[in-house]
C-alpha cells in the first residue's frame, strides 16, 4: 500500500542496540593460534619460518608379468627446523592393503538377503598388498632399526640430527600391485580382458618421509584412505624399468628421451616442444593398437627428474596414444601431455592435451605461474587422482566412440580439477591429512572460474551458491563443519569440496567483489608457493590483502553447519506528502479510488433501495456532496505562504517525487550474510540495492532499512540471482510468489533412460533418414 509520507511527523531514529545479540561477528582470535616468528598475524611467512627437505633418488622395477613393484631409494633428509631429531617417520601408503590394515577393520559391512559374489569376497581382505620390507640401512649399508606402526614407520638414526643437518638413508622393498578395479583405490592397474593388457597408474608406492612443521612437529597421522597427503620439498631423481614396449609419463622431465624414443616418435616430441597451437600426437591409435598384442621379453629404462616437487608418481602401458603441446606462462614454456588408451578415444584426442593447457593458462592467472616443465592428463577409468605434473582421469565413452554430454563435461572438469592440484596443495602445499578444504575446496573453486572460461555456460557441478543449498538445509546430524579433520568428515564431497569453493565464490561476487577478491587470492598463493600454510595462514591473508574482516564469514561458513534463509518480512511505500494541494490531493484521490468498496456498501446497493436523504431533499447540505481532494485559491494561498519560507534543499526535496520503500527483513536462522535487494519497475527495468552481512551485527533476526527511488516499483526481491546460498528463496519476493519446488529424475550417469546416450539416438535418425 502507498503511504503519504509526513516530513516534520515521521522521523526514523538511528539504529540502537537491539534484543536479538548474537556472537556472529565475534573476533577468532580465540580460535586461531597465535601469531610468531614462523607465521605473522597478517598470514605471511615470519622471518624465521622454516621447512624440512627430502631428496630421492630411486630405482624402480615394473614387473608387468605379476603386477609386481620392485623398488630402492636413498633418501637424503635436511633438517632445517631448530629442533635436534633422534628419529624419522615415514608414511607406508601401501599398508592400507595389509590383510591387518585399520582400513580393512574400520570399513562398515553388513549383510542383506541377497549379495553379490564381489560383496561376499570383500568382506574380509584376500589380495597380499602392503609394503614388503627387504632391507634398511645408512649409506653405507649398515643396517637401521626401524619400527612399522600400521601405514607408517619409524627410523631410529645412531645419533640426533641437528639443526642444519643432513641424513642419507636407504630402503629396498616390493609389493604387489592392487587391481585398481575391484579393490579401488587412488594407485593400482587396470586389466583389459579384451586383448589381455594391464594399464598401470602407480603412485603412493615408495616409503616417503612425513612432513615435520613447525605448527605441529610430525604429521604421521594413519592413512585409512579418505585423507590425503602432507609432504615436504625435495629433487627426485628417479629410474623406471619397464617392459620396452610400454610408454611412461611421469612427475618431472624426461632426460633420456634419445635413449627410450627413437626414428619418428623422437621426431614428434622434439616438434611438440614448440607446438603451441595444437597437440602433436608422438604415439598414436595405430601405434597403441600394433603394441597391444605383442609381448616384449627386453626392457627399458625412462629417467625423470623434478626439481623441488613434494611427490612423485608414474604411468605406464603398452596401450598407451601419447600427445603433447607447449604452453606458454609467463617466463616458462610447458609441456601439456596426455596418455590415453584407444578406449579413450575420440573424446581424449580432441580434449585432454588442449584441457591440461587451459587448466595452466587459468590457474596462473589466478594464482602464480606455473612453474614445472610438465604437466600429463592420463587416462584411468573411473578414478580422478592428482600428483606433481601428472594426474589420473576418467571419461570413457562407449565403444561405438559415442559419449553423454554428462561424460563429457565430467571428463573435462576432472581434468580441470586434477590437473589443478599443481597449484594447490601440489605447490601451496596445505596439510591434506588434516584440512581437506584447504587444497580440495580451495581447487574446486578454481576449477569452477577455469571451466566458465573454458565454454560460455559450462554446466558445472560445484561453485555457484544455488547448488549447495540442499545441503545445507539439510539434516545437521549428518553434517561437519569445514574445519573438521579429514579422517572424520561426513559427506566429503560437499563438505571438503563443495561447501568451501562456493563459500569463496560467494565472497568474490558478493561479499568482497572480484577486485579485492581476486587480489588477496592471489597474494595467498604468492606468499605461500612451496611452503605449508594452515587455515590461519589463508584467512588473515585473505583479510590483509583486502582489508576486509572476515571473522563473521569464516565463523559461520567454516566453523559452523548453520546456513542463510532470510525472508522478505515487509515492504512499506510512502511519498513525500509535498502540502501542495493540488499535487498531495490528486496523489489522495488516486488512492481512495483504488480502495476496494467494502461488502455492506456493495450489498445495499441492491438491499437499500433508497436512503432517508435520497427519500428527502431537506436533509442534504453542503457535506451532501462534498468532495473531500478539491482545492481552492485559500488552499493554494497557504501552500505559497508555506513554501516561500523553505530554503533551497528542502524545496527541492518536496519537488523530487521520491518514493520511500521501508523494508523489514528477517534472518531466520541467524547467520550472517550480505542480502543483495533488487527493485522492479512498470516498464520491466531494475534496480539492485546491496545490503553487507554487517546489517547482523546488532540484531541477527531482524533488520529494516528505507531505499529512496526515483519511480514507484511494482515487486522487490532478494537474492533475485540466487548469490548467498539461501535455501528458502519462496519468501523473498514482495507481492509474495508461489514458488514451485523442483525434483530431478534420478538419470544415470553415462545414459539417459532408455540406454542410448543423444549421439546414438542421432545416429539411428539418420540411418532411418537415409
Amino acid at each position: 500500500m502507498n503511504k503519504r509520507l509526513l516530513i516534520g511527523l515521521l522521523a526514523l531514529p538511528l539504529a540502537s542496540l537491539a534484543q536479538h545479540r548474537g556472537d556472529s561477528f565475534k573476533q577468532l582470535d580465540e580460535l586461531l593460534p597465535t601469531p610468531n616468528n614462523y607465521r605473522t598475524a597478517s598470514g605471511a611467512p615470519g622471518h624465521q619460518y622454516w621447512q624440512q627437505r627430502a631428496d630421492y633418488v630411486m630405482n624402480i622395477e615394473l614387473v608387468d608379468s605379476t603386477q609386481e613393484i620392485k623398488g630402492s631409494e636413498v633418501i637424503t633428509y635436511t633438517n632445517n627446523s631448530p629442533d635436534a631429531l633422534d628419529y624419522l617417520w615415514l608414511q607406508l601408503d601401501q599398508n592400507i592393503y595389509d590383510k591387518n590394515s585399520d582400513t580393512y577393520k574400520s570399513r562398515q559391512t553388513s549383510l542383506d538377503n541377497k549379495m553379490a559374489f564381489s560383496s561376499i569376497v570383500n568382506l574380509e581382505p584376500w589380495f597380499d598388498g602392503g609394503f614388503k620390507l627387504d632391507e634398511v640401512t645408512d649409506a653405507g649399508g649398515k643396517k637401521l632399526p626401524y619400527t612399522v606402526n600400521k601405514t607408517m614407520m619409524r627410523v631410529d638414526l645412531p645419533s640426533s640430527l641437528k639443526p642444519g643437518q643432513s641424513y642419507s638413508f636407504k630402503i629396498k622393498w616390493h609389493y604387489n600391485i592392487n587391481d585398481r578395479m575391484k579393490l579401488g583405490g587412488r594407485s593400482g592397474y587396470e586389466y583389459f580382458e579384451e586383448d589381455k593388457n594391464y594399464l598401470y597408474t602407480i603412485a603412493q608406492f615408495y616409503p616417503r618421509m612425513c612432513a615435520y612443521m613447525d605448527y605441529q612437529g610430525w604429521q604421521h597421522k594413519q592413512f585409512l584412505g579418505s585423507g590425503e597427503f602432507t609432504l615436504d620439498f625435495g629433487n627426485f631423481d628417479v629410474s623406471i624399468t619397464v617392459p620396452s614396449d610400454h610408454v611412461v609419463g611421469a612427475t618431472g622431465e624426461l632426460v633420456n628421451a634419445s635413449a627410450v624414443l627413437s626414428g619418428e616418435n623422437l621426431k614428434r616430441y622434439n616438434q611438440a616442444r614448440s607446438a603451441f597451437d595444437k597437440p602433436v600426437i608422438i604415439f598414436n591409435e595405430k601405434e597403441a593398437r600394433d603394441r597391444e598384442p605383442n609381448r616384449a621379453n627386453t626392457t627399458k629404462t625412462w629417467r625423470f627428474k623434478a626439481v623441488n616437487v613434494r611427490d612423485f608418481a608414474f604411468a605406464s602401458s603398452r596401450k598407451f596414444i601419447w600427445d603433447a603441446m607447449a604452453v606458454k606462462i609467463g617466463n616458462n614454456t610447458t609441456m601439456a601431455m596426455s596418455l590415453y588408451p584407444k578406449e579413450g578415444n575420440p573424446l581424449w584426442e580432441q580434449y585432454s592435451t588442449k584441457v591440461v593447457a587451459h587448466t595452466l593458462k587459468t590457474y596462473s592467472k589466478f594464482t602464480i605461474d606455473y612453474p614445472y616443465p610438465v604437466a600429463y592428463s592420463v587416462h584411468a577409468n573411473d578414478i580422478g587422482m592428482e600428483y606433481p605434473m601428472i594426474c589420473f582421469n576418467f571419461g570413457r565413452p562407449e565403444k561405438d566412440g559415442t559419449y553423454s554430454a554428462q561424460l563429457k563435461y565430467g571428463m573435462i572438469g576432472v581434468i580441470i580439477h586434477e590437473v589443478g592440484h599443481n597449484f594447490f596443495p601440489m605447490i601451496v602445499n596445505s596439510d591434506e591429512r588434516q584440512w581437506t578444504w584447504m587444497d580440495e575446496g580451495l581447487n574446486t573453486f578454481v576449477q569452477f572460474l577455469t571451466e566458465q572460461e573454458f565454454e560460455r555456460n559450462y554446466p558445472s557441478r560445484r561453485g555457484p551458491a544455488k547448488r549447495i543449498t540442499d545441503y545445507m538445509k539439510g539434516d545437521k546430524n549428518g553434517q561437519n563443519p569445514i574445519m573438521t579433520n579429514s579422517e572424520s568428515v561426513l559427506q566429503f564431497g560437499n563438505n571438503g569440496y563443495s561447501k568451501p569453493a562456493t563459500a569463496l565464490n560467494i565472497l568474490r561476487e558478493t561479499v568482497m567483489g572480484r577486485e579485492l577478491f581476486d587480489f588477496a587470492f592471489k597474494e595467498y598463493a604468492q606468499r605461500w608457493k612451496f611452503k605449508h600454510p594452515t587455515p590461519a595462514d589463508f584467512f588473515r591473508t585473505m583479510e590483509d590483502a583486502s582489508g576486509v574482516d572476515l571473522d563473521w564469514f569464516w565463523r559461520s561458513w567454516f566453523y559452523s553447519t548453520d546456513h542463510v534463509d532470510v525472508a522478505l518480512k515487509e515492504v512499506k511505500w510512502y511519498e513525500l506528502d509535498t502540502k501542495n494541494p493540488q499535487v498531495d490531493n490528486a496523489a489522495k484521490k488516486k488512492i481512495a479510488d483504488a480502495e476496494p468498496e467494502d461488502i455492506t456498501h456493495l450489498r445495499n446497493r441492491t438491499a437499500v433501495p433508497q436512503t432517508a436523504e435520497e427519500r428527502d431533499p431537506e436533509l442534504v447540505d453542503f457535506y451532501t456532496n462534498y468532495d473531500n481532494f478539491k482545492y481552492n485559491a485559500l488552499d493554494e494561498q497557504e501552500y505559497r505562504q508555506y513554501f516561500d519560507k523553505l530554503n533551497e534543499k528542502e524545496k527541492a526535496l518536496l519537488n523530487s517525487k521520491k518514493h520511500y520503500y521501508q523494508v523489514k527483513i528477517e534472518n531466520l536462522t541467524g547467520m550472517p550474510t550480505p542480502v543483495p535487494v533488487e527493485f522492479t519497475f512498470e516498464d520491466g527495468t531494475k534496480e539492485r540495492r546491496e545490503l553487507p552481512a554487517e546489517i547482523w551485527r546488532y540484531d541477527d533476526k531482524t533488520f529494516t532499512k528505507v531505499f529512496v527511488l526515483d519511480r514507484p516499483a511494482v515487486s522487490v526481491a532478494l537474492d533475485p540471482m540466487l548469490e548467498i546460498a539461501d535455501v528458502d528463496t519462496g519468501n523473498n519476493y514482495w507481492p509474495s510468489q508461489s514458488q514451485p519446488s523442483r525434483f530431478e529424475m534420478f538419470k544415470d550417469r553415462q545414459r539417459p533412460a532408455g540406454g542410448e546416450n543423444p549421439m546414438q539416438r542421432q545416429r539411428k535418425a539418420q540411418d532411418i533418414s537415409k
